[in-house]
């Protein structure tokens, strides 16, 4: 299904919930990133897919996809019941690209349970969004990823790619820039996890390609919610050999919870 070029994710989202399983929806332009989708647009429409298929579901737990080839023209959305227990439910989710699979995505639905262990690891200091400056400086942004200006993104602290730096590691604030997808649920922030350059880049001299190869997402509260739609994110670098690079991710709201953690290996170029 051919939809406009300047649609956001919620756009999507009603597009996606108009047809059947597989469900299907064409990616626009400015959700692209090279010759393929952006890795976050095709797990937040995974995730769509799954709860406009199968309604009611408890919480999430985590999200894990593997990134198999480009997310090209006309994506289908297969959903599967995988396993429905008395508090786990977990479902499947394949990606086909004329009849091709090009993502796998398995979600992990858990009831709460009563429990006396709490733990949490509050956001580090940063300073409101509006006072920091954006990511990507004017005369950059024509360099940088179609879908990334599908977002507001502020620096908080690390570096920026390709500057040489010491250390992988980025902090931001970031959003949607189209207000309605604020509040599209959880499918809006598992669209925006994946909105930072890896975090290997920030060490690159020159620029040169990099690619996903799966991203893993453990969601820690029942319902993460934030204020006007900015999360705090951050990435850390924690190895890289032999072309590939493994980080850790971060997601805090604007009140300092952490939401979210995740693992992601990423393909290098350079």
């Amino acid at each position: 299904m051919r939809v406009d070029t300047d649609l956001n994710f919620q756009d999507l989202v009603k597009v996606l919930e108009s047809t059947q399983n597989p469900k299907q929806v064409s990616i626009p332009m400015g959700w692209r990133q090279g010759r393929t989708a952006y890795g976050g647009l095709t797990l937040g429409l995974s995730y769509s897919a799954v709860c406009q298929s199968f309604p009611n579901l408890p919480p999430l737990r985590s999200a894990m996809i593997n990134f198999i080839g480009p997310v090209t023209s006309d994506p289908a959305f297969k959903t599967e019941l995988l396993r429905q227990g008395r508090n786990v439910t977990t479902l499947k989710v394949d990606v086909l690209c004329d009849a091709a699979l090009v993502a796998t995505t398995v979600f992990t639905f858990g009831a709460k349970r009563i429990s006396t262990l709490t733990a949490d690891l509050p956001a580090p200091d940063a300073p409101l969004p509006r006072t920091c400056e954006r990511f990507t400086p004017k005369a950059a942004a024509e360099f940088v990823p179609a879908f990334f200006h599908k977002f507001e993104t502020r620096l908080i602290a690390g570096h920026r790619p390709v500057s040489g730096a010491e250390d992988g590691y980025i902090r931001v604030w970031s959003r949607h820039y189209d207000a309605a997808s604020h509040g599209a649920g959880l499918g809006s922030f598992l669209t925006l996890s994946d909105v930072l350059p890896p975090a290997a880049m920030p060490l690159f001299k020159t620029m040169g390609p990099v690619s996903s190869v799966n991203f893993m997402l453990n969601i820690l509260v029942d319902n993460p919610m934030t204020q006007d739609g900015w999360w705090h994110v951050e990435t850390k670098l924690t190895a890289a050999q032999g072309g590939y690079a493994s980080q850790i991710m971060r997601f805090w709201n604007t009140d300092g919870v952490l939401v979210a953690e995740g693992m992601q290996s990423v393909a290098i170029f350079v």
